[in-house]
């Protein structure tokens, strides 16, 4: 008798003890695999875990987003959503017409989100007037990374025409170095090919183009232009590029078998990690030209059943975009905060270069959704360029070629 009352007292101090543990519990799909990356999103799950919440991690490696999709689409058809997703863009209003998303609005209010997030960026996370994605950073994606003794041993500057660039490019070949440090990835190509249309084209070229999908001026003589250097710079990257993982990439430049790289500011992360200094061991610029691409990474909160997750939810959105996360988040990932509020003091010098430009150009009507990285257009239509732009970028495919395909290509999937 006394075995049985010792044993039913131990169960339900068990069951108690459980209660007790009980609370908002996440389960956070993610790409952010990378040395950067990771230490980065590590930040949010300590923070999640000193709130009492419950983390678990399902982060997809690759395709910069679109293993992560793949899997995303698998799991909601299963009806087995995750509690959060990591999307940007279009993707959150598509989802969102899937009528799959939850209402994040009652945390948005009570945060005041609307006065500290650029209405810009705020408006990337609004599902028809209602918040339904938090905001994490602000990537700038047209930036140009270099090795500061590579250049320095070679009396090479960082280049800011793109004419400087080939020159540049001409004279560390002829030393032996590789000048364009590149992974033969679509996505890539892709980062690597706004860059030069911002540059080459201007701002106001790159809205009509990549966010209006103006015919004109898809056809336009600039546009063969660009194709132009793309092939040019086609010619500056290593025989083995193919396939190559983008942090790859930025390691070259690390160690200085290569020269430069054109990728957003998560490079700067692996730099970081890395224990390389920003003015000593790495230089950072804008690529040649005017204007500011950016990414805005963010997270979308899924309808999920259980109290438990939607309080992990909750917890989640309100971590995301406070103060502290969006400054120790962003000091890891090489980005700058979304929220304008957050002193940039602890900041090295390439975020405080991207904080001011993105104020300049916010002004001047040049900041701009990045199309390489899911900002600016749905899927179909970004796919579409992208897909030329990897076909002539892996071909001998003339410039003039490659602009009709494009405005076919585009005209197609609309």
């Amino acid at each position: 008798m006394k075995k049985s009352v010792f044993a039913t007292a131990a169960v339900a101090s068990i069951v108690a003890s459980n209660m007790a543990v009980a609370g908002p519990e996440a389960e956070v799909l993610h790409w952010w695999t990378s040395g950067g990356e990771a230490k980065s999103v590590a930040v949010l799950q300590s923070e999640f875990a000193d709130n009492g919440g419950t983390w678990t991690d399902m982060p997809v490696a690759g395709g910069g987003g679109d293993a992560a999709m793949t899997a995303l689409r698998a799991r909601v058809l299963s009806g087995n959503a995750p509690t959060a997703v990591q999307l940007k863009g279009p993707a959150i209003q598509e989802w969102y017409e899937e009528g799959v998303l939850a209402d994040i609005s009652s945390v948005a209010e009570a945060e005041g989100w609307a006065d500290v997030l650029p209405a810009s960026i705020a408006g990337h996370m609004k599902c028809e007037g209602t918040w339904c994605a938090a905001p994490v950073n602000v990537h700038r994606i047209d930036w140009i990374w270099a090795n500061a003794d590579v250049l320095k041993s070679n009396d090479i500057a960082m280049p800011t025409t793109w004419a400087e660039f080939n020159a540049a490019a001409d004279k560390l070949m002829a030393a032996g170095i590789i000048p364009l440090a590149h992974g033969g990835q679509a996505w890539q190509d892709a980062t690597v090919f706004e860059a030069v249309a911002l540059g080459i084209g201007g701002p106001e070229f790159f809205k009509k183009a990549f966010v209006e999908l103006d015919m004109d001026t898809l056809k336009s003589d600039t546009m063969v232009e660009i194709f132009d250097q793309m092939r040019t710079l086609r010619g500056y990257v290593d025989s083995n590029f193919a396939g190559r993982d983008w942090n790859l990439a930025t390691a070259m430049v690390m160690n200085g078998e290569a020269a430069f790289q054109i990728m957003g500011d998560w490079a700067k992360g692996e730099f970081i990690a890395a224990g390389k200094v920003p003015g000593q061991d790495f230089l950072c610029a804008s690529t040649p030209g005017e204007g500011y691409l950016y990414n805005v990474d963010s997270f979308a909160m899924f309808n999920v059943d259980g109290d438990d997750k939607k309080a992990g939810q909750d917890l989640l959105a309100k971590l995301i975009v406070g103060q502290n996360f969006q400054k120790v988040f962003n000091l890891n990932k090489g980005s700058i905060p979304a929220r304008v509020d957050v002193a940039l003091d602890e900041f090295d010098s390439c975020a405080h270069t991207s904080a001011k430009d993105m104020n300049a150009s916010n002004e001047a009507g040049s900041l701009l959704p990045s199309y390489a990285h899911g900002m600016a257009l749905r899927g179909a239509q970004a796919g579409a360029i992208t897909d030329v732009v990897t076909a002539h970028f892996n071909s001998d495919m003339s410039s003039a070629d490659a602009v009709e395909m494009l405005a076919n290509s585009v005209a197609n999937s609309l």
